[in-house]
């Protein structure tokens, strides 16, 4: 004969919460006590001594196809003008003597030999340029 045994047990679905608040109240107490020994951080924000200026429109030389040279302060807002290479390293440095940050940029046609870009480019480093770029068209 087979005797079956039953356990004592049955199957519980429920869960039993009390240990779990038990713990949230020990590290409520925890947090409660902690807290007032913690010291808030600062935030060291950044000073300035005076407000900076804006940045001033680029001088741009255009070399034509002709390899002729002409200048056109963006600043200003003027039109271009032919000028020979003196007139050229002239007007740039009156234009760099009031503001030694003005940058200087050239825009030659695409047809212009890359020879006669870098004959400009080696002639505004040679008079002490500091801020020369190449101005491009961006492509659609």
């Amino acid at each position: 004969m087979l005797i079956e045994k039953r356990s004592g047990r049955r199957l519980m679905n429920q869960i039993n919460v009390v240990p779990y608040i038990d713990v949230m109240l020990v590290l409520l107490v925890i947090f409660m006590i902690t807290a007032p020994f913690i010291t808030p951080g600062q935030v060291e924000l950044p000073q300035i001594d005076k407000a900076s200026t804006p940045p001033v429109a680029p001088l741009e030389v255009s070399i034509r196809t002709d390899r002729s040279l002409w200048l056109r302060d963006r600043a200003r807002g003027s039109s271009d003008r032919r000028v020979t290479r003196d007139e050229l390293i002239q007007a740039i440095r009156e234009k760099q003597a009031q503001n030694p940050e003005q940058a200087v940029v050239i825009a030659a046609d695409k047809d212009v030999r890359y020879e006669a870009v870098l004959e400009v480019m080696d002639m505004l480093q040679q008079n002490q340029v500091r801020k020369v770029g190449l101005l491009a068209k961006p492509r659609k």
